[in-house]
């Protein structure tokens, strides 16, 4: 069995994919490297094959009809055999010395009988153009240097939550759990991180800038004119973590932190969507707005109460343009802290 199973969801991707393969490969017969192409209609398959012929016992390449990322997610899932699993996107990169630093502590803690449920680095937002590099740390939310637990885990700054380029997840867990995205649809990492933590019982944490988060092509899906247009993906993706919420609610009310923290992450998700809605300056979108805060009132008054009061909630709500300066004010605040396009 392989320690860590990696997945490297293609469409497309044969102007950059390379970058990202080639930083993996350092970690040698410790990780399996699967390449899926969703139904590319480049050279992307070719090039997976190449690695695959140079690499045949760490490259593993997987062809597939189109299905989107959350289907490309799901393959990898299906396919692993690592002990752990970790999604690295086909147009970023990770960090060689910090690379084989999880590796080796990986392989330590499974010396001393420890298998953990989540491992969590570093992300560094490597944004088209700046040339100072904003990097998502935990140092002061969660513990170091130890297996820990969801009760010693600290607060968690505004902005500072844990993205699919934070986490490596036990495979195991991740089909335990039921995990399975959704199809055709962008923005499904979210889910990607969100659906499991209930189930995560510990956790290590290592303070390595590991990942590196591509942020400047035009054609990006987190792109803000992209968001926008696609604003009925980004809604659908809210609304599934808000029933899973509510469906898992007695697993999660049964840990006070992991309610906390998942409520959070809700709030960032509707105030990400929220304010694209507004900023859009369409009517129809200012419907869909109402409608995505009565649909969380419905399923769930506590939560809809809940980020009512969070972040940007009372605010996203305000009518006339006081409430539309206030908004913009918010999402100012929201591209500076979240980096979201």
């Amino acid at each position: 069995m392989k320690l860590l199973s990696i997945a490297v969801p293609c469409y497309n991707s044969s102007a950059y994919m390379r970058q990202c393969i080639d930083s993996l490969l350092p970690g040698g017969e410790d990780v399996e490297i699967i390449i899926i192409n969703d139904g590319s209609s480049d050279n992307t398959l070719d090039i997976a094959q190449e690695y695959k012929t140079q690499f045949p016992t760490i490259i593993k390449v997987i062809d597939k009809e189109n299905g989107g990322h959350g289907s490309g997610v799901n393959t990898g899932i299906e396919q692993a055999t690592g002990l752990y699993f970790k999604v690295v996107d086909s147009d970023d990169w990770v960090n060689q010395s910090a690379y084989i630093q999880i590796l080796d502590k990986l392989k330590d803690l499974l010396k001393e009988g420890n298998s953990i449920d989540m491992f969590i680095s570093n992300f560094v937002y490597e944004k088209e153009g700046e040339k100072r590099k904003k990097v998502m740390k935990y140092h002061h939310a969660l513990p170091q240097d130890k297996i820990f637990t969801w009760k010693d885990v600290h607060h968690f700054r505004v902005g500072q939550y844990m993205l699919m380029h934070s986490v490596i997840y036990r495979t195991e867990l991740l089909r335990e759990c039921g995990l399975k995205l959704p199809e055709h649809t962008f923005y499904v990492d979210n889910i990607f991180v969100f659906n499991p933590l209930p189930f995560v019982k510990n956790m290590y944490y290592l303070d390595v800038n590991f990942y590196r988060y591509y942020i400047g092509r035009a054609d990006q899906s987190v792109n803000e004119q992209i968001m926008i247009g696609r604003i009925d993906q980004q809604i659908m993706v809210n609304k599934l973590m808000v029933d899973y919420y509510v469906s898992e609610k007695s697993r999660i009310l049964t840990n006070g932190k992991v309610k906390k923290y998942m409520c959070n992450y809700l709030d960032i998700i509707t105030t990400v969507s929220s304010v694209l809605l507004i900023r859009s300056e369409l009517p129809e979108n200012l419907e869909k707005k109402k409608e995505l805060w009565n649909y969380i009132k419905t399923k769930d008054k506590w939560l809809w109460m809940r980020l009512r009061s969070g972040l940007l909630g009372n605010a996203m709500n305000l009518p006339g343009k006081i409430g539309r300066k206030i908004t913009v004010d918010g999402y100012k605040i929201c591209q500076k802290v979240f980096h979201f396009n």
